[in-house]
């Protein structure tokens, strides 16, 4: 019975009084929502730039293995060279057949003592 008794001016000084907090709380709901897409998109384009950097790491790290691999097979190579060259029957071979030395005679070779 109170709401028949109530002056029109009362009861849609209510209603006005509702609205403008239903107004009020609404663009706080959307400004906060804002708020949170745009830390949402904040942070997933972090996680997508960590992502990123990652894989470029492990594309430097496969170029740099790939690197490492190729030296050590030349290291190989050089070292295999090397002892086939550090050959005596090879450099006797060298000796020979560019410079024309021979094998001392053994009969022939004289030693010498120098005194210590």
């Amino acid at each position: 019975m109170s709401t028949v008794a109530q002056s029109p001016r009362v009861a849609s000084g209510r209603l006005e009084a509702r609205l403008r907090r239903r107004g009020r709380a609404k663009p706080r709901f959307v400004s906060g929502g804002v708020v949170w897409i745009a830390l949402f998109a904040v942070l997933l384009s972090g996680v997508v730039a960590v992502n990123v950097a990652v894989l470029r790491l492990n594309l430097e790290r496969d170029n740099v293995t790939q690197d490492t691999t190729k030296l050590q097979a030349d290291i190989a190579r050089l070292r295999s060279e090397l002892s086939a060259a550090a050959a005596s029957a090879r450099i006797e071979a060298t000796a020979h057949q560019q410079l024309g030395l021979v094998p001392a005679d053994p009969t022939k070779t004289v030693y010498i003592r120098l005194p210590r």
